[in-house]
């Protein structure tokens, strides 16, 4: 079977070098698709043989790995996030399963954040649908949480091994990223359920802490999953409050 990573990229050059090297024993191609790099990316990308550095405009994260999935020439997409890599466990088991690939596959996802690699607060195993048949397979159009449409009766098996993700590397670089998330995560929102925004703010994410730092052992994971279970908490209130400011707005305009 020839298997076509792809991998969306817009200025990841300190990620892209480890993502395409996990990749290297496993795939047949990898196709970097690229969304307006003004870094190293493409430089670093377009150093390994194996590499289609294709550029594109950025159309959300579902068409644009859609985009890439359609370019790929494999039976099989593998698809991984710059920030991500295969681990040397996993890698063996790709390749052990290989030639005789069916149905699709999911991998455990271990996080490191901000340094620390975290174990609980709901981050572990994370499973992640991630090596597939490309012919009938589609991501859905989710503005943030995308998932992978398969063939009817596609069989999901789960292979040893993790996706390494390295994800924030700073307080701050989470802050950031936390602003772009919930707006999408908002919209989203008004599209399924617009009714008792502000209620859900409050209670939803008291909910959220309680679950992360209790019920998912966020404790165990010391200083770090404290932190992340009160910014699982304010993504929660934050996507509720911008979505009702959103349906307020909407409301001003008719």
């Amino acid at each position: 079977m020839i298997i076509s990573a792809v991998i969306l990229t817009k200025n990841e050059e300190s990620n892209i070098e480890r993502a395409i090297s996990s990749c290297l024993s496993v795939c047949d191609e990898i196709l970097v698709i690229d969304s307006g790099s003004t870094d190293k990316t493409k430089e670093i990308a377009s150093q390994f043989e194996k590499v289609k550095f294709i550029e594109t405009i950025w159309k959300g994260f579902s068409e644009t790995k859609n985009f890439g999935n359609a370019k790929a020439s494999g039976d099989y997409i593998l698809s991984l996030d710059a920030d991500e890599a295969l681990d040397e466990t996993l890698q063996t088991e790709i390749l052990a399963h290989k030639n005789n690939l069916s149905g699709a596959y999911k991998f455990a996802r271990l996080t490191n954040y901000c340094g620390k690699w975290i174990h609980h607060s709901g981050w572990r195993p994370d499973y992640q649908t991630r090596l597939f048949p490309k012919q009938d397979s589609k991501w859905n159009m989710n503005l943030v949480h995308e998932k992978i449409i398969l063939p009817e009766n596609c069989n999901v098996q789960v292979l040893k091994g993790d996706i390494l993700h390295y994800s924030y590397k700073s307080i701050s670089e989470h802050l950031v990223k936390m602003d772009s998330y919930t707006t999408l995560s908002a919209q989203m929102l008004l599209q399924k359920d617009p009714s008792f925004l502000v209620i859900k703010a409050v209670l939803h994410s008291k909910f959220k802490f309680f679950r992360t730092y209790i019920l998912k052992l966020g404790i165990l994971d010391g200083y770090y999953g404290f932190v992340i279970s009160c910014f699982g908490a304010f993504v929660v209130f934050l996507k509720y409050i911008k979505a009702a400011q959103m349906k307020r707005d909407l409301k001003s305009k008719s």
